[in-house]
């Protein structure tokens, strides 16, 4: 427990570190990045602050084990006062695999098969006891790392029941609860249990104010409150949208290290001289799409032969939750079917479909500054950041064919080229779009997105949402 409170907290599931054992039993540290890392250190070195996440691996819960009353070292944190809680490793699987990624991801997404699933049988039962007992070990720790009238603010979906948790241990906090994905309308909702989905909404409703990341997914919740829990609902919570845009200081830094010129030399000489190029960075996350994608990108060959030889696909496809036999199967059929358009199309000479499923942030940016097509056409994103990147590192300017199904087509629509992420046929007469579009008439279009993209950074996001928290 700390010695003195904290002014301001951040709860996450993943924290802005992680640990590895070496051979010799010594642990090295990795710093993560992402908006609340960049968020939370704007608040400056006065305020008093603390982070409470998950320990996530074997790593983690040694470094949890030999910490100074659970504050991991200073020097491995940024010099953030991080707590990382060792939840029993069943109980975490349960939540984290069973509940907050099985179910409510799933729910949030509208990703069910409905004729086969959902099952909310005895051992989905099971698992949301896991879930509470999970939101149960955050409410206590921050509760305990509090200072009198702390500002929290807790994120995501693993973390939906305990703002409610923490009110009743600490009525005196500010609470806020943010969601990083979609918010599912009421009949959509509703396919969870009708006591797990009542609690899941006073759980929220346990904040004093809770934030979105569209005004559209801000309205399903509400609309959510009405539908279950009746007229009125949510009263005595506040409801805000906090849009998060791409941090461009970032970005334009690290795209022009030598690491990532180097791999610009790399992708040049495999899309080869005077080819376009259709640009894709993802995780292969059942939501991102990556299929369909490909299947318009096919149907662009087949419709358009004129392209033969004279465009690339670049689709990096990143591994994500590999635990799970769904998403693995997905990942298979990326492959399969990428190379099934190389062997119908290829030729000696060319390549249609360059992808990649090994991470390697540095490549990404590459890919970012080279594009001359970003392809982003999820069938559901809270957000999607990597529509709002590209524009920003684009070298040359890009056309964007976006979903309207992303958070950020709420932002970017006006000069991206929108499509139904269904419509096969649609997407390809969108890419063919792209690629025709006039060098400065993309230029334009990339500038636009790039302004709207970085309107938000996310010190800006976090400072917004603990300003109105406070406030």
């Amino acid at each position: 427990m700390a010695t003195q409170g904290a002014d301001v907290l951040v709860a996450s599931n993943r924290g802005p570190v992680s640990y590895t054992v070496g051979p010799d039993g010594s642990l090295s540290s990795r710093r993560g990045g992402g908006g609340l890392v960049s968020g939370l250190s704007a608040i400056g070195p006065d305020t008093d602050a603390v982070w409470v996440c998950a320990a996530l691996g074997d790593g983690d819960r040694e470094a949890v084990r030999r910490a100074d009353g659970g504050l991991l070292p200073a020097e491995d944190t940024g010099g953030q006062r991080v707590r990382m809680l060792d939840i029993d490793a069943e109980v975490y699987t349960a939540a984290y695999n069973g509940i907050a990624n099985s179910a409510l991801w799933f729910v949030h997404h509208m990703m069910y098969q409905t004729p086969l699933e959902p099952v909310f049988d005895a051992e989905f039962r099971r698992q949301w006891d896991a879930y509470r007992a999970y939101n149960q070990a955050f409410a206590q720790a921050l509760a305990e790392e509090a200072a009198p009238g702390a500002a929290v603010l807790i994120q995501d979906y693993h973390l939906a029941l305990a703002p409610r948790m923490l009110r009743k241990l600490r009525p005196d906090l500010r609470i806020g609860h943010f969601s990083h994905t979609p918010w599912a309308p009421p009949d959509y909702f509703r396919l969870l249990p009708d006591d797990i989905a009542a609690e899941l909404l006073t759980g929220i409703l346990g904040a004093d104010r809770a934030a979105f990341l569209t005004r559209r997914w801000a309205d399903a919740f509400t609309d959510c409150c009405h539908a279950v829990l009746g007229p009125g609902i949510p009263s005595g919570t506040e409801i805000g949208v906090h849009g998060l845009g791409a941090d461009a200081e970032f970005l334009r830094e690290r795209a022009h290290r030598a690491d990532v010129d180097e791999r610009m030399a790399v992708l040049r000489e495999q899309i080869g001289e005077g080819r376009r190029s259709i640009v894709r960075v993802d995780r292969t996350e059942l939501s991102k799409n990556i299929v369909r994608g490909l299947l318009a990108y096919r149907r662009l060959l087949e419709d358009h032969p004129e392209w033969r030889e004279r465009v690339v696909h670049v689709a990096f496809a990143y591994p994500s939750r590999q635990d799970l036999a769904l998403y693995r199967s997905y990942t298979d059929e990326v492959r399969r079917v990428a190379e099934e358009i190389n062997s119908e199309y290829g030729t000696a000479g060319w390549t249609p479909v360059l992808l990649h499923l090994d991470d390697d942030f540095a490549r990404s940016l590459a890919a970012y500054r080279l594009a001359d097509v970003a392809l982003v056409n999820p069938i559901r994103d809270g957000m999607n950041l990597v529509a709002k990147e590209v524009p920003v590192v684009s070298d040359e300017g890009v056309a964007l064919v976006l979903s309207r199904e992303a958070g950020a087509y709420e932002e970017l629509s006006e000069h991206a080229i929108t499509v139904n992420p269904y419509d096969v046929v649609g997407t390809s007469e969108a890419l063919h779009e792209a690629l025709t579009l006039p060098a400065p008439t993309r230029a334009e279009r990339s500038k636009h997105l790039s302004d709207a993209a970085t309107a938000l950074p996310p010190t800006k996001w976090f400072l917004d949402q603990l300003d109105a928290l406070r406030a």
